[in-house]
């Protein structure tokens, strides 16, 4: 029950904003096409839920139970069909193949190392179709070591209070999030301590572009602020589209 509250409570915290960012990104990059998708670290289920309303054929995978209880009642508020999987994105063996594989918000930053990295790179064109396409975002190197160090977030609310603090990591360009939730529990007539730790990691572009071509992917684009932009000093997200040959 406790992480269950934590994935509500990080859905209520999420700038949803951004979801609708990262909704434009896929539909300006992936072909016209391609409607089978697959979503790793879908989370909560709400970018799925709105790659679904746009059509695409949505099967979401994440570590999370919880996260994934979420995404069905949200793919059942929404009336979408949803298939979901509980699973690692470093075996994706066995989940069929598809013409998409999305991983946003970020989510490869928390694989720890660079054959990590590379592993899921090589699951990924693994269960790519030929042609098919890898969308996926990551924190800059400006973000991990200039902007996330010493960053402070507080908030809160009659019933909740939420505490974010980041620190510098142990591994070149990591960062550790310390995540803290009090939120008050009628049944004790006292607050309830929900805590996390994150650790994130980035890496130089061209190590990662080095690992797509490794794992077979053949054309490559790097972008910023959500495929808008090309890619600058100060870009805080990095937005990669890499084709599988066909």
């Amino acid at each position: 029950m406790i992480y269950q509250t934590f994935a509500t409570l990080y859905d209520e915290m999420m700038d949803t904003t951004l979801y609708d960012r990262w909704l434009s990104f896929v539909q300006k990059y992936a072909k016209k096409n391609a409607q089978e998708l697959l979503e790793l670290a879908c989370g909560t289920g709400i970018l799925a839920v709105k790659l679904a309303k746009k059509g695409y054929q949505v099967t979401g995978l994440d570590l999370s139970e919880e996260m994934l209880t979420l995404a069905a009642n949200h793919a059942v508020e929404n009336q979408v069909t949803l298939p979901l999987i509980q699973g690692n994105m470093l075996d994706l063996s066995d989940i069929g193949q598809y013409e998409i594989v999305t991983c946003l918000d970020d989510s490869l930053c928390y694989m720890p190392d660079e054959a990590s990295i590379e592993q899921v790179f090589q699951q990924v064109a693994a269960c790519l179709k030929p042609g098919g396409q890898f969308l996926f975002d990551m924190h800059s190197l400006h973000q991990i070591d200039d902007l996330f160090p010493g960053y402070m977030y507080n908030y809160k609310s009659v019933d909740q209070a939420f505490m974010w603090t980041s620190y510098v990591g142990e591994q070149p360009h990591s960062i550790e999030h310390d995540l803290t939730f009090f939120v008050w529990d009628d049944e004790r007539q006292a607050y309830q301590e929900i805590s996390e730790l994150h650790k994130e990691r980035t890496y130089p572009i061209e190590v990662i572009r080095r690992a797509l071509l490794a794992a077979g992917f053949t054309d490559v684009i790097v972008r910023a602020e959500f495929g808008d932009k090309i890619v600058s000093p100060d870009s805080i997200r990095w937005f990669f589209v890499a084709q599988k040959g066909d």
